[in-house]
């Protein structure tokens, strides 16, 4: 059981500072790799049936899973390979460092007065339309990605590989590349995708709570947090997105949510943050320092969570 602990710590540790350094690779993405293989399932399988969509992702997430814990079962008995295999399994999951430069990017087009540029790379975030946003709407749908995407990509694997190690892990990204490939409203995934958005809502319910926690705990307005997160979060139709981006709103100061454009259709979304200041480009920096913080916080908390685990259960078994 140490052992274990240990290999999580450290493997998680190895793997957040991998990404830090490195982030991911332009090619050959394991993530990238697996979004293909469940794309030829789906061309397989593909019905407009809620029993279908869910059997697509028994077979993809599930499998991913299955695959991971077979692997950890097989270098279980050896620490450092089990440290090694955490430590890619969290490096291939995280996708901190390549939201941030994105993010920057973006900001730094907009700051240029690029805004094509910006409406280029915009996609490289988010599904909305760019061409139907000026460049404080770019700035305010970079925001929130950032925020929902601190939860997606970071903190809720985190959460998840401290629970169930390297499974946890994999079996999380793989949920929630699923929710992002068929689990949106159009008329080909309303059935289909249906089961991958309501595991990926299942999932991501304790990371998106942390998040919001740790967004609270370190922005530059603390009150403010808890204030817009108590207040708006429901208003939102994610129930996860809403805690994450409503505790950005209030940490930063800024106005999230309103009129947005997905592929065609247009959503009117309650206003997180009523009250403050329109997001400036500014605040995408702002926000990607936030999410940074957020992110070490989380892997502080996760890995302390699982070793604080452990030696309760030691003790637990001590007095039986």
């Amino acid at each position: 059981m140490r052992a274990d602990l240990a290999t999580f710590a450290g493997g998680a540790a190895l793997g957040f500072i991998g990404d830090l350094l490195v982030g991911d690779p332009r090619r050959g993405h394991p993530v990238a790799a697996f979004g293909r293989a469940a794309g030829a399932v789906e061309g397989l399988l593909w019905r407009d049936h809620r029993a279908v969509g869910a059997l697509h992702t028994v077979l993809c997430a599930g499998g991913a899973a299955v695959a991971a814990g077979a692997l950890s079962r097989a270098v279980r008995r050896s620490p450092a390979a089990s440290t090694v295999l955490t430590a890619a399994a969290t490096w291939a999951v995280l996708g901190g460092t390549s939201l941030r430069r994105e993010a920057r990017a973006i900001g730094g087009a907009l700051a240029a007065g690029d805004i094509e540029v910006a409406r280029e790379r915009l996609p490289h975030l988010c599904g909305r339309d760019p061409q139907a946003l000026d460049g404080q709407q770019i700035a305010r749908a970079v925001v929130e990605s950032v925020a929902e995407n601190t939860s997606d990509a970071v903190v809720g694997a985190l959460v998840w590989g401290a629970a169930a190690g390297v499974p946890g892990l994999v079996g999380f990204r793989a949920v929630n590349t699923l929710d992002a490939m068929v689990g949106h409203k159009s008329p080909r995934y309303r059935r289909f995708g249906w089961a991958s958005a309501r595991l990926d809502d299942a999932v991501g319910f304790p990371g998106a709570r942390l998040t919001a926690v740790l967004t609270a705990v370190a922005g530059p307005d603390p009150r403010g947090a808890w204030r817009v997160l108590r207040r708006d979060a429901r208003k939102h139709p994610s129930p996860n997105a809403g805690p994450v981006e409503a505790a950005f709103a209030g940490a930063l100061g800024v106005r999230l949510g309103g009129t947005l454009a997905y592929a065609g259709r247009v959503e009117h979304r309650p206003v997180l943050g009523e009250g403050n200041r329109p997001v400036t480009v500014d605040d995408i920096e702002r926000a990607v320092r936030l999410a940074r913080r957020v992110n070490v916080l989380a892997l502080g908390v996760c890995v302390g969570g699982r070793l604080a685990w452990g030696a309760l259960r030691r003790a637990g078994k001590g007095r039986a």
